[in-house]
């Protein structure tokens, strides 16, 4: 689909795709900019490339074994259709980038499912919940027709979940990183966590030897060409939500001859450097939660009262004063924050978030911690993330600089800034990377549909935009919702996907799906 110039003076119309085609549609009602569906030959880009073909299939020997009960189990209270079945295994990838002499490798855990002999893998985050589970998530709510002809394949990223794990920040590090008080804007305050940055860098260094600068975009990217190689595929079909979309560009930009159908789902921005990037995502994440106060006051019956936002500042000052009551340790003002973020990534678990501030506000902030906690013993979210973040940015914050970027996010967005400048912090003494992630702009790939959620507490809207214009066959679909991620919350978004992948038909340009 060729990209659309000029549109500034476009009228926004709620339209019905099926009167776009011939014949009966079941497609859902999307709007588009202006009216666009005859592009003039001179706005076509001069190396379109055509969508990729399905095939051929799979001849993989990666040794799939039945794994339906234990992915039934990571799911929790989720319904899994009768018949759905997954399987497991794991892909040995090489520890060093493509091209270098060889260091070791590192086992990687992957996820399927689905009957179809297509594979289609897809990328998540570093951070939350694990590749493999959320592939598993996101298959309930793709269409059939998706299931039966790919196996959806989800991985777990270096260091996450079953895969190699990356545990090397000491225990009470960990600790002090993750609870870190979000208000504190004082050098002497923030003394005390650049100290367990400090420790936890140097242990992570000791432990990790050769392996520390291996947990990177660039690496995950190179696991995902070693995996198209293992499935016994030409191109290599995927969805890539939020960070994991940088994973799916950087292998376009080193593998652009394996590229086959591929989304983008809340890409990060891929033009702004590390310091206004995180300050705008701090920004999305607080109108993402005015955007979950709004709909909760609206309902009529909103547990938290007249005012959600003043109701959760009460309780970061009471956790910062000793922590707030659960049936485990007292949950502490930096997990408190970190609780709230990770609850709005999901607009369908708002109802729940709801439910555990309220509860907290009442004195047991138990379910508020379990966004946060791992039920399972000696499972910790930290590590894999930060190194990957540290090896993945080029800033790195002197302790003075760090103190007056807290002191101001903390005063201009205050219920999220601190914890977005504490991220900073955190890759201060870490080793710097040789080189910076390659910026998107690859002229000779296929149209690659990039998705924007309005409010997305971790992805900005914008940023999104700003990668869809930023790849010469970028294609931005608009989804006017809450969350982290359109595809499986947005019927929609996940209507369109689906059709790119099965009919490779692709999105018209601008198209918004409604919230």
């Amino acid at each position: 689909m060729p990209r659309i110039i000029g549109r500034a003076c476009a009228v926004l119309l709620l339209l019905v795709a099926a009167g776009c085609s011939a014949g009966p549609s079941d497609r859902p009602a999307v709007a588009y900019r202006g009216s666009e569906q005859q592009v003039p030959p001179d706005r076509r880009l001069p190396q379109q490339q055509p969508v990729p073909p399905l095939g051929p299939r799979s001849q993989d020997a990666l040794g799939w074994r039945e794994c339906t009960t234990a992915t039934k189990n990571d799911l929790g209270e989720v319904e899994v259709p009768d018949g759905m079945r997954f399987s497991c295994t794991h892909l040995s990838t090489s520890l060093s980038p493509t091209g270098t002499r060889h260091r070791g490798t590192m086992r990687l855990s992957l996820l399927g499912v689905g009957t179809g002999k297509i594979p289609l893998v897809v990328v998540n985050d570093v951070r939350g919940e694990r590749g493999t589970t959320f592939a598993a998530r996101l298959a309930l709510h793709l269409p059939e027709r998706v299931l039966r002809e790919y196996t959806i394949i989800g991985m777990d990223r270096r260091g996450t979940g079953e895969s190699d794990p990356a545990n090397c920040v000491p225990a009470q590090n960990r600790e002090t990183i993750t609870g870190f008080d979000p208000r504190a804007t004082e050098k002497s305050e923030l003394d005390e966590l650049n100290e367990s940055v400090r420790s936890a860098s140097k242990e992570c260094l000791l432990e990790l030897e050769q392996r520390a600068q291996a947990y990177d975009t660039r690496r995950a990217a190179d696991d995902l060409e070693e995996l198209r190689i293992e499935l016994g595929v030409p191109r290599l079909h995927a969805i890539g939500r939020g960070e994991g979309s940088r994973v799916l560009t950087t292998y376009a930009q080193k593998h652009p001859g394996s590229v086959g159908r591929t989304v983008l789902d809340g890409a990060p921005d891929p033009v702004l450097e590390s310091l206004a990037r995180t300050k705008q995502q701090a920004r999305s994440a607080e109108r993402t939660f005015d955007a979950f106060a709004a709909r909760c006051g609206g309902s009529g019956d909103c547990p938290l009262g007249d005012d959600p936002r003043a109701l959760l500042d009460g309780l970061v000052e009471r956790a910062r004063a000793g922590g707030l009551p659960t049936a485990d340790e007292p949950l502490r003002s930096g997990e408190l924050v970190r609780a709230v973020l990770h609850g709005l990534t999901d607009g369908d678990s708002w109802p729940r978030l709801e439910t555990a501030l309220a509860a907290a506000d009442s004195g047991d902030a138990s379910d508020l911690a379990a966004f946060v906690r791992s039920p399972e013993p000696g499972v910790n979210r930290l590590d894999a993330r930060m190194i990957t973040r540290c090896n993945d940015t080029m800033l790195r914050l002197p302790p003075e600089r760090a103190t007056d970027v807290a002191r101001e996010w903390a005063d201009a967005l205050p219920l999220f800034g601190g914890v977005f400048a504490q991220r900073l912090v955190q890759c201060s003494l870490w080793p710097r990377p040789q080189e910076a992630l390659p910026t998107p702009e690859n002229g000779e790939l296929p149209p690659v549909p990039v998705i924007s959620t309005k409010h997305d507490p971790l992805t900005p809207a914008g940023g999104s935009k700003n990668m869809a214009s930023r790849l010469p066959s970028g294609v931005a679909v608009n989804w006017l919702g809450s969350g982290h991620g359109a595809i499986g919350d947005s019927e929609c978004a996940t209507r369109l996907v689906g059709r790119f992948f099965t009919d490779g038909e692709v999105p018209p340009e601008e198209t918004a799906c409604p919230a």
